[in-house]
């Protein structure tokens, strides 16, 4: 016997596909559903439908967009480029209100046990982009893992005849944590990028 009827066990499974949305919740948000009026639940399918049809990928730095050009390409300083894995790190870099330049979104980081080759995600658009002679510098800001690593080190060599700095965030111990609770290799980084003060 079924837990749940149909069309209630149907929503569940569409919220589990989510990810981070284990059976539990993807139940919580099902049963919040139901409990909503029916006008609420038009508009959270309307948003759902909404942002499908109306968001695409900005043609430039393949953020998200409604426009072909995203308004961060059409109006920003387009001498900084930052590099990032996906377009939510734009938006974590662009709450800080401090970067003044354009982004380049890779849409992934070369990763070879999950097949993730440099031909696979937007590293030849960069380049492109670096043709104008109007970039003076590149900050790669992909995550500070493996693969990340690997994918900044990659740019950087490709960009080394250019003649177009390439820079990377820095890495270190966080802002009001504890050194004895630091992980070796947070630690060992924050040594090797020290700064003079």
């Amino acid at each position: 016997m079924e837990i749940f009827i149909e069309p209630i066990g149907r929503l569940i499974n569409e919220f589990s596909k989510l990810p981070g949305v284990g059976k539990k919740t993807a139940q919580r948000y099902a049963y919040k559903i139901i409990d909503m009026s029916e006008a609420d639940a038009r508009a959270f399918a309307d948003a759902v439908i909404g942002v499908k049809r109306k968001v695409k990928y900005c043609k430039v730095c393949g953020n998200f967009t409604e426009e072909e050009t995203c308004a961060v390409c059409r109006t920003r300083d387009n001498s900084v480029i930052c590099v990032v894995k996906e377009p939510k790190d734009v938006a974590a870099i662009e709450k800080l209100h401090e970067f003044k330049g354009v982004y380049h979104v890779l849409h992934g980081v070369i990763d070879p046990l999950a097949g993730i080759g440099p031909n696979d995600i937007r590293i030849r658009e960069l380049l492109a982009r670096l043709q104008t002679g109007k970039v003076k510098e590149v900050i790669v800001a992909t995550n500070p893992d493996v693969s990340g690593d690997a994918t900044a080190m990659y740019i950087a060599k490709l960009i080394k005849p250019l003649d177009i700095p390439v820079t990377r965030l820095a890495h270190g111990i966080p802002i009001g944590s504890e050194i004895e609770y630091t992980d070796d290799v947070t630690l060992s980084r924050a040594f090797v990028e020290r700064n003079r003060i």
